[in-house]
């Protein structure tokens, strides 16, 4: 391993804001605990807290840290617990992470809503676990049959990394999921791998990065589903609409529409998401990964990953309670954060203004933004990561949700851009929620690795015009790059590139459902909105794999005249993209532009190999 201390945030000018004891405390390397206490207060911007002890941190309430002298009965028991308690909790407020020091165990791990199973390993086989972490499709019914539980599509939430899984000689792994289901940093030994059950069960998409699977991965009734960087050394069998695979070994050759996969041999430029881990010593850190460029295969199969080690004592080690004050005063100081599994209800936008912070969420940590402000704004620096949280709009309405750069950014990052990994938003379906844009990127080079925007279509606080929300993401900083880019259900663009030289792998996308009619929802003079509009002005864009799909369940009649809207230049190319009427609930005209046959009642699918 290469590790690296970051020069322009070491510990002497980081820590000078805390003075006195506590300045001293740290540039002599001692820790003390942070006091919640001292963290509660919104209104003493200024107030004091003590840093992080990187060897005995404070990770919350919902946070379980087992080692190798915890019994085995002991771990099957809490995971256990945690599985009862979220097996259909899918709009809880519960949130839950499960980490485990390098060592092997023994468990059976049934994955259920806002729960995080992962290794403190500064590698996967550090820490190994016989036996499964699964996903398992068996509470949500489909189709006219109220006794067959097998439907996979709102399996959202849940994350597993860092881990070699070994299952029993014989056994598959099972991993039925669809959006916001991370499978990352992974070192799976098993005979066969099923994403759903050949067909029958539905499923709607699912992710993974930088990871190792023995058997063959077997796709099933999967509609769409995004593979990074990864070995799959069993191979893949199965399509449905759209398989995209990017720098991954053993990927099935490209093809597309029939078997659909789209197959790009390396990522042009790719970070792998940070992590925690234990050093040898027992200290905390996160590895943040290394800048990749022309990236095939794992970060780590070579055994020596390379990236930055920075200790938790550079951390604030944010818990239930604490105050966006606290929180925006460590930013300012230049502190990095890590969220504990939790939900967290902010009235202060949080700031992250220095070059390198890194913004790392445990359990699906849940920021809420009550004010209608900004829920993260970051600005127009280098190097800054916010990873692994859930957003979730507040009742009152906010303009965006996380800004990358405010307007006008203009700087060159190409040689440490910000990323974004495992990063979603979420308006309505927990509670009634509000937010123009979800995600708005004005910096250039900025990498987006794995996102779910999503304007609920279920759930509490659903409605035309109860959860409004017209864009999932805005892109106007140039260079910019996307894996795994699914934005659902905004009334009016998805997505808007108004940025040069972007590139998007993997797009998935269903138009809203409840358009209440067609003079509501369109674009005169064209009907309904396209889901990815490339700006008229721009004269360079390419995405590799896209699908977008119609359900307009309150007014079948509705008409979408296109999925993609783009500029007529040589230098605007689309590479395997598709529309699809889900049942033939909707129309949709055309694919792209003009280029694709119509969906509706009697055709389901069009497909389009390449555009121009």
């Amino acid at each position: 391993m290469q590790e690296q201390t970051p020069t322009s945030r070491g510990v002497f000018g980081r820590r000078a804001a805390l003075g006195g004891a506590a300045a001293l405390a740290v540039a002599a390397g001692v820790g003390t605990a942070v006091s919640r206490a001292q963290a509660q207060s919104e209104d003493n911007v200024s107030e004091a807290y003590a840093p992080t002890d990187a060897y005995d941190p404070d990770f919350g309430p919902n946070t379980l840290v087992f080692d190798e002298s915890t019994p085995a009965s002991e771990i099957q028991s809490a995971v256990d617990a945690i599985t009862d308690q979220m097996r259909t909790n899918q709009f809880g407020r519960e949130r839950h992470a499960v980490l485990f020091k390098p060592g092997t165990y023994n468990a059976d791990i049934d994955l259920r809503f806002y729960t995080q199973i992962a290794g403190l390993g500064l590698l996967p086989g550090d820490v190994v676990l016989n036996g499964h972490v699964r996903v398992e499709a068996d509470w949500l019914g489909q189709g006219d049959d109220p006794n067959y539980k097998g439907n996979a599509t709102q399996n959202f939430w849940r994350s597993v990394e860092n881990l070699r899984i070994q299952n029993p000689d014989g056994q598959i792994a099972r991993w039925a999921v669809s959006q916001a289901a991370p499978f990352r940093r992974i070192d799976l030994q098993t005979l066969e791998m099923q994403l759903w059950d050949g067909y029958e069960g539905w499923a709607s998409g699912g992710y993974f990065a930088d990871s190792r699977v023995s058997g063959t991965v077997v796709s099933g009734s999967q509609q769409q589903f995004f593979t990074r960087n990864s070995d799959l050394v069993g191979g893949w069998a199965g399509s449905v609409w759209n398989m995209v695979f990017v720098g991954v070994n053993g990927a099935p050759a490209h093809h597309f529409p029939e078997p659909s996969h789209t197959v790009v041999g390396a990522a042009p430029v790719i970070r792998e998401k940070p992590f925690l881990y234990i050093a040898a010593d027992g200290e905390y850190r996160v590895f943040k990964p290394a800048l990749r460029h022309d990236a095939s295969g794992t970060s780590w199969a070579g055994g020596n990953p390379e990236g930055t080690s920075i200790s938790l004592s550079e951390f604030l080690v944010v818990v239930p309670g604490t105050s966006a004050a606290t929180v925006n005063q460590a930013l300012a100081e230049g502190r990095h954060l890590l969220f504990t599994a939790g939900v967290y209800e902010f009235d202060q936008t949080l700031q992250v203004s220095e070059p390198g912070t890194i913004v790392l969420g445990l359990g699906l940590a849940t920021i809420i933004p009550t004010a209608g402000q900004t829920a993260i704004a970051v600005a127009d620096v280098d190097g800054v990561v916010l990873a692994g949280l859930l957003i979730d709009a507040g009742e009152t309405e906010s303009a965006v949700l996380v800004q990358v750069g405010p307007p006008g950014s203009s700087a060159d990052h190409a040689g440490d851009p910000t990323s974004l990994h495992d990063l979603f938003a979420r308006i309505g379906g927990a509670h009634p929620g509000k937010a123009e844009t979800s995600l708005e990127i004005n910096s250039g080079n900025v990498i987006t690795d794995h996102l779910w925007l999503w304007r609920g279509d279920h759930g509490d606080g659903i409605g035309w015009t109860v959860n409004t929300a017209a864009h999932g993401l805005v892109v106007h900083g140039d260079d910019v790059t996307a894996y795994g880019l699914f934005a659902e259900h905004y009334q009016e663009h998805q997505v808007i590139w108004a940025g040069e030289r972007g590139r998007t792998y993997f797009f998935q996308n269903e138009l809203p459902y409840d358009p209440p009619d067609q003079g509501t929802w369109r674009e005169a003079p064209a009907l309904g909105w396209a889901a990815y509009k490339v700006d008229d002005g721009v004269a360079e864009h390419e995405l590799w794999g896209g699908g977008g799909y119609s359900f307009f369940n309150v007014n079948p009649g509705v008409v979408c005249d296109r999925v993609f809207e783009v500029p007529e230049r040589p230098g605007v190319r689309f590479t395997s993209i598709v529309s699809v009427s889900l049942g033939g609930v909707g129309t949709i005209r055309r694919v792209i532009n003009e280029t694709g046959d119509q969906v509706d009642e009697s055709v389901f699918t069009s497909y389009v190999v390449t555009y121009p």
